[in-house]
């Protein structure tokens, strides 16, 4: 599997504060299959990383890792906070994206009102960026205006659910909206968003398999993963049967159908 979204590197926001625990992350992703994690610190007012602090950050770990023969491959990104957005020169948005490539990982606010949040996201494809959006069901915004989301995602963007959001981890309003977003299509990726081996610990099989979404697995960590960081065409999701989305123990948004 692939990580598209976890805290992994030290000292540099809210993951591990050593390289030991830096080292338990990825121990732990590769117990559960994981054997490339995106390195995804921060970017925002509170840790202002820059793909300067990363880098050097990625290459001590993975030397780490090789040392310690540990089967995992750390790259690197960011996690972009929208508020940052256009505080960011254009040349170091871009050194920013994932892995190098075209994809920008962007964090929506965690407030209720997020005027121009759909403007802003616009403007990013507008210029050539290409974008995942963090644990959206994690945004009190979309929640209150749902089908903004649905549009975004009509228009191109892709969502990358939290695992630990489709087990209740953050709550359950968090967890329907989740599920809610898989059932109907506006989902295309579950990452960890790991912090730490143990609160907030790296995993996406279970918790996906957990939340009855268990046929998906494979195009939600692997395929559309291995897409976003080879550049190619996002691949069609799987005609697999899933839970009732009119269940009422599931959701209760109806969102609009995206892509």
């Amino acid at each position: 599997m692939i990580d598209l979204h976890c805290h992994v590197l030290c000292g540099i926001d809210d993951g591990p504060a050593t390289i030991e625990g830096s080292i338990a992350i990825a121990l732990a992703s590769a117990s559960t299959g994981t054997r490339t994690i995106l390195a995804t610190p921060h970017v925002n007012w509170r840790y202002p990383n820059t793909a300067d602090t990363i880098a050097p950050a990625v290459a001590r770990l993975n030397e780490r890792l090789t040392e310690e023969e540990i089967e995992v491959e750390i790259l690197a990104g960011g996690e972009i906070a929208m508020t940052r957005i256009g505080d960011i020169a254009p040349d170091e948005l871009s050194r920013l994206a994932l892995a190098g490539g075209e994809w920008l990982l962007v964090e929506p606010p965690f407030t209720p009102l997020a005027s121009g949040l759909d403007t802003i996201l616009i403007e990013l494809q507008r210029q050539g960026h290409r974008i995942l959006l963090a644990h959206p069901e994690r945004c009190p915004a979309f929640h209150r205006e749902p089908d903004m989301l649905t549009e975004l995602v009509r228009g191109g963007i892709l969502t990358s659910i939290t695992a630990g959001s489709l087990v209740g981890r953050f709550g359950d309003a968090p967890r329907r909206f989740a599920i809610a977003l898989l059932q109907q299509g506006l989902a295309h990726n579950v990452a960890s968003d790991a912090h730490d081996e143990t609160s907030r610990r790296p995993g996406m099989a279970s918790e996906i398999e957990q939340a009855g979404m268990g046929p998906l697995t494979d195009w939600l960590t692997n395929a559309v993963p291995a897409a976003i960081l080879n550049g190619a065409a996002i691949p069609a999701r799987p005609d697999v049967d899933l839970p009732d989305p009119t269940a009422p123990s599931r959701s209760r948004w109806r969102l609009r159908r995206g892509h």
